[in-house]
C-alpha cells in the first residue's frame, strides 16, 4: 500500500464528507501520514515510562504487525488486546490492523469467565497481556482450554511474565519496514466487545473507515482538536469512548496522547494535569463530581475544553466545574455500536442538564413504542443513524437484528427533544420506573439529589413497596459518610419534593459507601435492584 493512500476530509460540507481510495488501511492513516506530512519528529505518545515520536511509533508499530506476524497471525484473525493504556498497546493494536488482522481490545477489569468467553468467541490466535494482567488469562485459558499463543508486554505495574513470550523480545527480532495488507475501507479493522450486564458480551464489529470517520464528526467537527493539542483521557483504551480519545482523535491531526497504566483516581487525575498540562481532558460524570469534592485537585493550566459521556452529567457537575476551572465540559452520548460520540454540547453551545445536538454526520429520531415518530417535548427512544456504526455483534445474530435496522441503530437510551432541538437523557429504557402509572426518569431523580450539598453521588431504581407497587428507591454516596443519619433521609426527601413533581421522591434512601460501577463509570442499577 502506498503511503499516501490517506482519506480525504471535507469538513465544510452538510454533513460532513470522508473520502476514501479503495486501497485504505486505517493504521496508515493514522501514523505514517504524521510523517509524511512533517510531524515525525513531534511527540506522539507519552505514558509512564518514555515519550515517542509519531516517526519511532510508526516503527514500532511495525515491528509489532511483523511480530504478530512472525507468530502465524493472518489477516482476518483475531488478536486479543488484554493491555494496560502504555505505548505498546497502541503499537499492538495498529500492529494488527496494518496486517490485516483484527485487534480485539478487552476490558481489564472483568472475571476469567468473561475473558474465558471472549477467547472463544472472537477464536484469538495471539493473546497480547500486559504482566500485570497476566494471572487473569492464564485462569481463562484453563476454564476454556484454549490454545492462544499469549504474549506479555511490561509494565510498570510489574508482574511475572514467567515463561511466556516477551513483546519486546518479540519485537527485537522484527523488522521495522512492514508493507500494510490491501485492506480496504469496509474490511473489519477490530472489534469492541459491549457491557455483558444482559447477557453474554457482544462483539461489535467495526471497520477501518469508522474511525477516521468519528474523529471528522466529532474530533475536529465539535471538539476542534489541533495539532497542539495535548489530550488526556481517563477512560481507558480498551473503551470505545476511550479509544478515540486517546489514539484516533490525536493522530488524526497530529497532537500529543498522553497515558497511565494507573487506575483512575482523582489523585491520579491530578497528578497527570501537573506533570502534562494537557489541554483537552476527557472524563465521565462520577469522576467529575469526585474531581470537584477533592481538596487536592487542580486542573492544568491549559486546559481549553473537557468531554464527558458514558453517563449523562448532571448539569450541577457541569455548572460546578466551569466555575472552577474556567473551562466547559461537553456533555455527550456515543456507545460502543456507533464508536464514539454522536450527540453532544459544543464549544459556544453550552446547555448542562442536555446531551445537546446531534454530531454533525448523524443523524437522530425519536419513536414510541410502535416505532413512530413523537412531537418535541414527548418522551421516546432514540434512534441514530450514521456510517459509523458497527457491521453486527459476532455470532450473535438475534441481538445484531434487535439493534441494527438499516441505517438506524437503536441505542436503547430514553430521551426528550424540546422544540430548540437540544436532547435531555431520560434513562435507559430497561432503568424507566412506572410510578402511579406515570413514567419517572431515574436521571431525573439523581440529578435533583445529587445537587444537594452533602451528596457526592447517587442512583436510583425501583422498588415495590408492601402493597407490591412500584416506587422510587435511592442509593446516596455522601462527601462525608459520617453525616448518615435519619435526619439527613428525610432532609434529603423533602430536598426533591421541592425540585420534582411530589410523585417522583426516593420513598426509600439508603446510605451506601460506594455504588457498583462498570470500568467505564457507568452505575449498575441492575446490581441495586432486588
Amino acid at each position: 500500500m502506498r503511503p499516501m493512500d490517506f482519506s480525504v476530509t471535507d469538513l465544510t460540507s452538510s454533513p460532513p464528507r470522508v473520502v476514501f481510495p479503495r486501497a485504505y488501511n486505517a493504521a496508515i492513516d493514522l501514523l505514517d501520514r504524521n510523517v509524511a506530512e512533517g510531524r515525525g519528529d513531534k511527540i506522539a505518545v507519552v505514558d509512564d515510562r518514555e515519550r515517542i515520536s509519531y516517526r519511532d511509533l510508526a516503527r514500532r508499530t511495525n515491528r509489532a504487525g511483523n511480530a504478530l506476524r512472525m507468530l502465524g497471525v493472518a489477516p482476518e484473525e483475531r488478536v486479543l488486546v488484554f493491555m494496560l493504556d502504555t505505548i505498546d498497546f497502541i503499537a499492538t493494536f495498529l500492529g494488527a490492523m496494518k496486517i490485516g488482522a483484527v485487534p480485539v481490545p478487552v476490558n481489564t477489569l472483568l472475571t476469567a469467565d468473561d475473558y474465558a468467553y471472549m477467547l472463544e468467541d472472537s477464536r484469538a490466535r495471539v493473546a497480547v497481556v500486559s504482566d500485570a494482567l497476566l494471572p487473569k488469562i492464564e485462569a481463562a485459558i484453563a476454564k476454556c482450554g484454549g490454545t492462544v499463543t499469549l504474549v506479555v508486554a511490561s509494565t510498570p505495574l510489574g508482574g511475572d511474565p514467567k515463561t511466556h513470550r516477551m513483546l519486546e523480545d518479540e519485537m527485537k527480532n522484527a523488522s521495522d519496514d512492514l508493507e500494510a495488507a490491501a485492506t480496504t475501507p469496509d474490511d473489519v479493522a477490530f472489534w469492541l466487545y459491549s457491557s455483558g450486564s444482559t447477557g453474554a458480551p457482544k462483539g461489535a464489529v467495526h471497520l477501518h473507515a469508522h474511525l477516521m470517520r468519528t474523529a471528522a464528526y466529532y474530533a475536529q467537527g465539535v471538539l476542534g482538536i489541533h495539532e497542539s493539542d495535548r489530550v488526556y483521557s481517563a477512560a481507558k483504551l480498551f473503551f470505545a469512548y476511550g479509544l478515540g480519545n486517546a489514539l484516533t482523535f490525536p493522530f488524526s491531526v497530529g497532537a500529543t496522547s498522553l497515558l497511565t497504566a494507573e487506575r483512575v483516581t482523582p489523585a491520579v487525575v491530578a497528578r497527570m494535569m501537573r506533570a502534562h498540562d494537557p489541554s483537552i481532558f476527557c472524563g465521565v460524570p462520577t469522576l467529575f463530581a469526585s474531581l470537584l469534592a477533592s481538596d487536592s485537585f487542580a486542573a492544568s493550566k491549559s486546559l481549553r475544553v473537557s468531554t464527558s459521556a458514558g453517563e449523562a452529567l448532571p448539569k450541577h457537575v457541569g455548572d460546578a466545574w466551569h466555575a472552577k476551572t474556567g473551562s466547559h465540559i461537553l456533555d455527550g452520548i456515543g456507545s460502543t455500536e456507533l464508536l464514539h460520540i454522536f450527540l453532544s454540547n459544543r464549544p459556544g453551545d453550552v446547555r448542562y442538564g442536555t446531551s445537546g445536538k446531534p454530531v454533525p454526520g448523524y443523524q437522530l429520531k425519536i419513536v414510541d413504542d410502535s416505532g413512530e415518530l413523537v412531537a418535541d417535548g414527548e418522551e421516546g427512544s432514540l434512534w441514530v443513524a450514521g456510517n459509523t456504526a458497527a457491521t453486527m455483534y459476532w455470532n450473535q445474530r438475534e441481538r445484531s437484528l434487535a439493534t441494527f435496522h438499516g441505517p438506524w441503530t437503536r441505542t436503547g437510551d430514553r430521551y426528550v427533544r424540546d422544540a430548540e432541538g437540544y436532547y435531555t437523557y431520560s434513562g435507559r429504557a430497561d432503568d424507566m420506573l412506572k410510578v402511579g402509572g406515570i413514567w419517572v426518569s431515574p436521571f431525573e431523580v439523581e440529578s435533583a439529589l445529587a445537587s444537594h450539598e452533602a451528596v457526592l453521588e447517587c442512583a436510583v431504581v425501583g422498588h415495590a413497596d408492601e402493597n407490591g407497587l412500584v416506587k422510587p428507591k435511592a442509593f446516596v454516596v455522601l462527601k462525608d459518610h459520617a453525616r448518615a443519619s435519619d435526619s439527613l433521609v428525610i432532609e434529603l426527601k423533602a430536598f426533591v419534593k421541592e425540585k420534582l413533581a411530589p410523585y417522583k421522591y426516593p420513598r426509600w434512601i439508603e446510605m451506601v459507601t460506594e455504588l457498583p460501577k462498570t470500568a467505564t463509570g457507568k452505575i449498575q442499577r441492575f446490581r441495586l435492584r432486588g
